[in-house]
């Protein structure tokens, strides 16, 4: 076998090993631990804001204002998972990923280690698809983050027991708790295709800081479109548009059409920037 045969077979077992690598280096920067940090106090803050307002007996927020779910906090901790992850989504978890993603490639290409990780037998291909599956192991991650630190402070401030859908149907705390966790899924999910967009853009530039601030920026020129009614016609296509559909898994019997209409949404996404991040990378003149 020629040595250029024995670079283009890479041992899966090398692979995992540039996987782990990757998920350690990512998950130990002070960066990536802030970013963690205020997601997690999110749910804090919200907690002991409604326990605040509640202190007189009155009830918390309003029905269908504010984040979903908040009006149902003082009867239910659980809720507070729900309430937060709403709260999070639309711009602390996104803008979290997309920090993360934009700098995969390029704050490699500006710390000049990229063409030292292009000399390991990974290969182009093999390398994206390594930092894309970090960014997606990190948007479970700040989804669970989000989940759980509402779980402990709403078990901590408030009563925990059986809960009643948004139809009205009574369920137990333990099937609650299995549909908390995979709302957190269905959110962990919505983002994938917030990833694949801030990976492409750390493919067009080799400063870390300015694919970070194009990502986020990306993010909320969208979800400033998303609001404007005379621009409704792009509203479905946008990745923005159905996130908050997880809250039909709190039906009863479960509404699907809008939650799958988001997983397909964020599998395009995924499938058309990834494709471009791929074209592009495969294609860039490595300098640094």
């Amino acid at each position: 076998m020629s040595q250029a045969e024995a670079v283009r077979r890479v041992s899966p077992l090398w692979t995992l090993g540039l996987f782990r690598s990757e998920l350690l280096t990512t998950f130990r920067r002070w960066r990536t631990l802030a970013l963690l940090g205020v997601l997690a106090a999110v749910p804090v803050l919200v907690g002991i804001a409604v326990r605040i307002e509640t202190g007189d007996g009155s009830s918390a927020g309003g029905g269908g204002g504010g984040p979903a779910f908040i009006s149902q906090i003082t009867n239910n901790g659980l809720f507070l998972v729900f309430t937060a992850l709403a709260a999070t989504l639309p711009f602390f978890l996104p803008m979290a990923i997309g920090v993360v993603a934009g700098d995969a490639i390029a704050g490699e290409a500006n710390a000049g280690t990229l063409r030292y990780l292009l000399v390991a037998p990974a290969g182009r291909s093999r390398l994206l698809l390594t930092k894309y599956a970090t960014v997606m192991a990190f948007c479970l991650v700040a989804t669970l983050v989000v989940a759980v630190s509402a779980l402990i402070t709403g078990a901590l401030l408030f009563p925990l027991g059986d809960l009643t859908t948004i139809s009205g149907t009574r369920i137990s705390f333990s099937e609650g708790l299995a549909r908390a966790l995979l709302i957190a899924l269905v959110v962990a999910v919505s983002l994938i295709g917030v990833a694949a967009l801030g990976l492409f853009v750390s493919t067009l530039t080799n400063s870390g800081i300015a694919a970070m601030a194009t990502t986020v920026g990306l993010l909320i020129t969208v979800q400033i479109v998303d609001q404007i009614p005379q621009l409704h016609v792009l509203h479905p296509y946008l990745f923005s548009h159905y996130w908050l559909s997880f809250a039909d898994l709190m039906r009863e019997p479960v509404y699907w059409e809008d939650l799958t209409k988001n997983l397909g949404l964020q599998a395009l996404y995924a499938a058309v920037f990834g494709s471009a991040a791929w074209a592009r990378f495969t294609a860039k003149d490595i300098t640094a």
